[in-house]
């Protein structure tokens, strides 16, 4: 089970969030109070964004503050009895007033019975400096959350939407807000207009390397009588489908820091206003869908973070209990101990030439109860001749080459030894074996990535390569099957 969830999601649940937090049970009570949005009254421009209907969340109420609120507790409150809450400020822009009436309004619902923290809906270009102070005080008495609506990082697509601002409004924003230590939840949508999966997947890489405590996905919903119907009555343009919303968002999750809450991982459209994607309104069988599709995968928030996260994904998919395996090179042990886990009838060979990579190695397998293991003190490439008796028997094969992580880093693999070790490493496998190379482009690294490649390309070996990542000097991942 993925370590940040209550309920087998393979995503960071905000249920597992609240839950690790407080104890119990902790629900948003959504609030309108009637603020206004820079966008509609003129300030920045007029209409809102182009999909919007009633501002953001597209959520209408006139009743006062406290009628709402406990109208909406009362209603979860038959479920969960000893529920805290969070008062939602959803509608509009819920920074864009005087401070005064942001005091009032905030103060107001902060004093209910079992309020824990507020979350606030706005725009990153409407917060003052004034508001920021008042909001920096908030956050050293509650549980406070500023959730900026972003979108897409893409200013063209911006300008479309009528977003009102632009990237680097939103970055000056939310440094504001991180030098305070005020929790920040961003929005995003997918299936805007025009946008391709790359440039979807390119908001998702930017947000998983900033500061942020959660992230808000949504489809985009074509509501009546917006600007976003108009175009769309007017140019078509490709409403994603759910297999495609689906598969797009399994990808950012991939991508995203495993750390950062999903607060929301698809949309809830009004029925009635709704005009496209008709899909959207079965809401579960959306979330069904991509949980479907992670496990299908075998994937899950932050996999792409690092390409041993491929490595063990490959090693789960295809090792039985009862198979031998080798770590070429243990390291600190983690590899081995992974192996180890998955192999409860059978047996893992651990090679390195460092003792203390051995000696690592060894404390951690004995800590963790593991029995089914052997060391060797020695080069990898002496398998032959150490594991004589397993010729043709082992499943897997693993390298993961470089230097002991917080080791001597001048004490690396080499080229020659790496190459002869794998020369041996193919009569040792099994009729379905598998021999899987990390490789890191540091300066060694690059030779034994050089002679590694020239070795397959002449003895028209096929493998594959698996990159998690477009930087050039990251580590990265050669799969060779039998």
């Amino acid at each position: 089970m993925f370590k940040y969830t209550l309920d087998n999601k393979r995503y960071h649940t905000l249920n597992y969030y609240y839950q690790n937090k407080y104890g119990c049970k902790v629900f948003k009570v959504s609030l309108n109070a009637h603020f206004t949005c820079p966008n509609i009254d003129g300030t920045k421009g007029y209409g809102g964004c182009i999909y919007c209907l009633n501002g953001s969340g597209d959520y209408n109420d006139d009743t006062d503050l406290i009628t709402q609120f406990n109208e909406v507790k009362e209603k979860l409150h038959k479920k969960w009895p000893k529920a805290k809450y969070i008062g939602y400020f959803q509608a509009n822009t819920n920074t864009y007033a005087p401070v005064e009436e942001l005091k009032k309004k905030y103060e107001l619902i902060l004093k209910q019975d079992n309020v824990v923290g507020l979350n606030i809906a706005t725009r990153p270009d409407s917060i003052s400096n004034e508001v920021l102070d008042y909001l920096d005080d908030l956050n050293k008495r509650t549980d406070l959350v500023i959730e900026l609506g972003l979108q897409t990082i893409h200013d063209k697509t911006a300008d479309l939407i009528n977003r009102g601002y632009h990237l680097d409004e939103f970055e000056d924003c939310l440094n504001k807000l991180n030098k305070r230590n005020i929790n920040v939840v961003v929005h995003i949508i997918n299936g805007l207009p025009y946008e391709t999966k790359n440039d979807m997947i390119e908001t998702i890489k930017y947000l998983s390397n900033k500061k942020i405590l959660g992230i808000k996905i949504h489809m985009l919903h074509i509501l009546k009588n917006t600007q976003l119907f108009k175009l769309y009555l007017k140019d078509s343009f490709h409403v994603l489908t759910k297999e495609e919303y689906v598969d797009i968002v399994c990808d950012q999750l991939e991508y995203l820091n495993e750390k950062i809450v999903i607060n929301r991982i698809t949309g809830d459209p009004d029925k009635e206003e709704l005009i496209e994607p008709t899909w959207l309104t079965k809401k579960f069988g959306v979330l069904n869908e991509i949980d479907k599709e992670l496990k299908r995968r075998n994937t899950y928030q932050g996999f792409n973070r690092s390409i041993l996260n491929k490595v063990k994904q490959i090693c789960e998919n295809n090792l039985k209990p009862n198979d031998i395996v080798v770590d070429m090179t243990c390291g600190n042990g983690n590899d081995t101990l992974f192996l180890s886990n998955i192999l409860t009838k059978g047996f893992v060979y651990g090679f390195d030439i460092q003792k203390q990579a051995i000696n690592n190695t060894k404390e951690l397998l004995n800590k963790n109860n593991i029995t089914n293991y052997k060391l060797f003190n020695e080069s990898h490439d002496n398998i032959d001749i150490t594991l004589k008796d397993y010729i043709g028997k082992i499943s897997l094969i693993l390298f993961n080459l470089g230097y002991l992580p917080n080791g001597d880093k001048s004490i690396t693999t080499k080229s020659n030894s790496t190459l002869n070790a794998l020369k041996k490493a193919f009569k040792m496998l099994n009729k379905k074996g598998i021999i899987l190379i990390v490789l890191y482009p540091h300066k060694e690294g690059k030779e034994e990535e050089k002679v590694i490649k020239k070795y397959l390309k002449e003895n028209n070996i096929k493998y594959n390569e698996y990159h998690n990542t477009d930087n050039k000097e990251a580590p990265y991942l050669i799969e060779i099957k039998q």
